[in-house]
């Protein structure tokens, strides 16, 4: 009877997604992807504003921007007329054709843009005050960025940002220390459209140079066939290991993660042919579709691009760019670490082995198309030599035009270079309405100190329960994980990170006050951002897992679940840089960053022993919790920690080679895992 489950589970949805299948599935989970299929002169409008979207951009970014006002309205123009003619009111009612209503958005969104362009002088001379007219043009500017954001991204941040709205305007009536002087029409329209402190503030600028010019040269990444080059090298390096597939997922999404900044998106691309892949070697299909899932959100986090967050954390932060890369590689080479152990850990408790050779690329093949790789080189090398993020982004393509023509399947010709514009700019849309709409809320925390009485709220929680600092710092902390995570379900990377870290953050740095020794910002930034970005993977939400299952044909809670527990770095990892910010490389030294390294990975195996329940052989519920206490004194920093924790793992080691030993050669594997 189970024999013919596995059977049957290894028979269903093993077959490769086609194009117009991953494309279907983006449209389910991905707002972003839910466009319509324009033809006529409509199609020929739409391709005509995308090019002039990224030639615009690419001049801007190659010869200078203009004031900020003109820059971020004339990008927020190309974003909304764009959004509201490819993205419809609602999912069901996806067309060719572009219906009336819209076309009054497209009018009014042109005008409202226009505006700022055509009245700038008369306009930055009497900010602070406005007239009727403008009254009547901001407040629609307001209602077109929410509806832009709820198409394009989804409702979630829609509400968020309308209930902060409300918040600005009621605030007498708001009960507590959350009650504040409140904001009158004029007053809220005026900051929200005619300064740079609601939707043309930080985040939109952000948006119209650093990451549209990044999306760009992901575009352009892509038309040289990079994606399939990163799967063709992870199957080289990864495929005949012991459970190759599931390591292929970990080591393609890694590196797909350079190129891509959603985690839904690279689900789908890489788990087309991963998932069932890692069916057919005999993997549960919650499993598969789990380590896909859990891979993929990685990739947000993943330097050089990061989802494009970081390029949002340089001037949320106040630090550079390569600082910014350069402490988010340790915790990510750990969060794929951990995954890695785990899936390994899987495949040897139900004895499954790697790929066959003959699915493996031959090493000459894929070393032909190594030069791929030089693009992502020249950003790294740019970046650590100081250049302008601009300039790094304008010299990726550049440099991967170039490439490009070394060989003829990977050349970039004329048709490749207009869909890299097209693909390019039709990326930015979603982005542009994100952070829009963040700086709404961006703008009501500045208006009202919104953002200093959450974050005084949780620390009081937390004093109100321990008056032990550390403690406290402790329940902050788990605080503001929850808030996090609550406030990044159904959000895109850079969106979440905007409202994580202008709501949840403040909790954090409050502390600093109270404690011996200071938490970095940018330890504090990292926190919430982790949290965001894993909330594409802890139900009931989990888009990247839900989304995962559309492929595996498996739970979507259950794949959920056990993307949670492959994804478990991602919830230990940001305590652990708080406190000890060393992980992140902020003063430290070399000999310091071996030996956390050292010990966060022997805690990552035992931790990974723990969760799956099998290190050299299957193990009963009293080792799993030795094993798991043992991997988390590794974890957290701290001398009597690592040699408690050192301790627990050589006992485990022993014991488990022993048993190992002892064992005998005959003994059929455990069943599978039905979640």
């Amino acid at each position: 009877m189970t024999e013919s489950k596995e059977n049957k589970n290894k028979e269903e949805h093993v077959e490769e997604l086609s194009e117009e299948e991953q494309e279907e599935l983006l449209k389910k989970f991905d707002a972003e992807s839910n466009t319509r299929r324009l033809t006529g002169i409509a199609a020929g409008i739409v391709f005509v504003l995308l090019i002039s979207f990224s030639l615009f951009q690419l001049y801007t970014g190659a010869f200078g921007q203009y004031t900020a006002y003109i820059q971020r309205t004339v990008h927020l123009g190309f974003a909304l007329t764009l959004i509201f003619m490819l993205f419809p009111a609602k999912k069901s009612t996806v067309r060719n054709s572009i219906p009336w209503y819209d076309m009054i958005l497209i009018l009014l969104a042109i005008i409202v843009c226009g505006y700022w362009p055509l009245y700038y002088d008369t306009l930055v001379q009497h900010i602070g005050t406005i007239s009727t007219t403008q009254l009547i043009i901001g407040g629609i500017a307001i209602l077109l960025v929410l509806e832009a954001a709820r198409r394009a991204v989804g409702l979630p941040i829609t509400i968020i940002a309308t209930c902060f709205l409300l918040y600005a305007y009621f605030g007498p009536h708001m009960p507590g220390m959350f009650a504040h002087r409140g904001l009158t029409l004029h007053q809220l329209v005026d900051s929200m459209f005619f300064t740079t402190e609601g939707i043309l503030g930080t985040p939109l600028q952000v948006s119209s140079t650093y990451i549209f010019l990044f999306l760009l040269f992901g575009a352009f990444l892509v038309q040289t066939g990079v994606g399939n080059y990163f799967n063709d090298l992870a199957i080289t390096i990864a495929g005949k290991r012991v459970g190759g597939p599931a390591k292929v997922a970990i080591f393609s999404s890694a590196l797909q993660g350079t190129i891509s900044g959603s985690s839904v998106a690279n689900t789908v691309t890489t788990g087309s042919y991963t998932i069932p892949m890692m069916k057919r070697l005999g993997y549960h299909k919650n499993f598969a579709g789990a380590v896909e899932a859990a891979a993929s959100t990685g990739g947000q986090i993943m330097p050089p691009i990061m989802g494009a967050a970081a390029f949002l954390m340089i001037e949320f932060a106040g630090v550079s760019y390569w600082n910014i890369a350069k402490a988010a590689l340790i915790p990510a080479l750990l969060y794929f670490t951990g995954i890695w152990i785990m899936t390994h850990f899987e495949a040897k408790r139900l004895g499954l082995l790697g790929l066959p050779a003959e699915q493996i690329p031959k090493v000459k093949v894929v070393l032909k198309k190594i030069h791929l790789l030089i693009p992502i080189l020249v950003i790294i090398v740019l970046l650590f030599k100081g250049f302008s993020i601009e300039r790094t982004a304008l010299f990726g393509i550049l440099s991967t035009i170039i490439v490009s023509l070394f060989l003829k399947e990977t050349r970039i010709n004329f048709a490749k270079f207009l869909e890299a514009l097209t693909s390019g700019a039709r990326t930015a849309l979603g982005v542009a309405a994100a952070t829009a709409c963040a700086g709404i809320i961006v703008g009501v925390v500045t208006k009202t100190g919104l953002g200093l009485k959450m974050g005084n709220s949780l620390v009081s929680i937390a004093g109100n329960i321990s008056t032990n600092v550390q403690m406290q710092l402790l329940l902050t902390l788990v605080f503001t994980m929850i808030t996090s995570l609550i406030l990044g379900m159904g959000s895109p990377t850079t969106a979440n990170y905007i409202i994580t870290s202008t709501i949840a953050l403040p909790a954090i740095l409050a502390l600093n006050d109270m404690l011996p020794v200071a938490i970095p910002v940018l330890a504090g930034h990292m926190f919430v951002f982790y949290f965001g970005i894993v909330a594409d993977i802890t139900p009931p939400v989990a888009l990247a897992a839900f989304a995962a299952t559309g492929i595996s044909g498996g739970n979507p809670i259950k794949t959920g679940v056990n993307a949670s527990k492959l994804a478990i770095a991602a919830f230990i990892i940001p305590y652990m840089f708080v406190l000890q910010p060393e992980l992140l490389m902020i003063d430290t030294t070399f000999f310091e960053i071996v030996l956390i390294l050292a010990t966060a990975i022997a805690g990552m195996i035992a931790i990974g022993a723990g969760m799956i329940g099998y290190w050299y052989t299957k193990l009963n519920w009293i080792f799993r919790i030795i094993s798991l206490v043992g991997g988390l004194m590794l974890m957290y920093p701290g001398l009597y920690t690592d040699i408690g924790g050192i301790v627990i793992f050589a006992f485990m080691l022993i014991t488990q080679f022993i048993s190992n030993r002892n064992q005998s050669k005959g003994e059929p594997p455990a069943q599978l895992a039905g979640s």
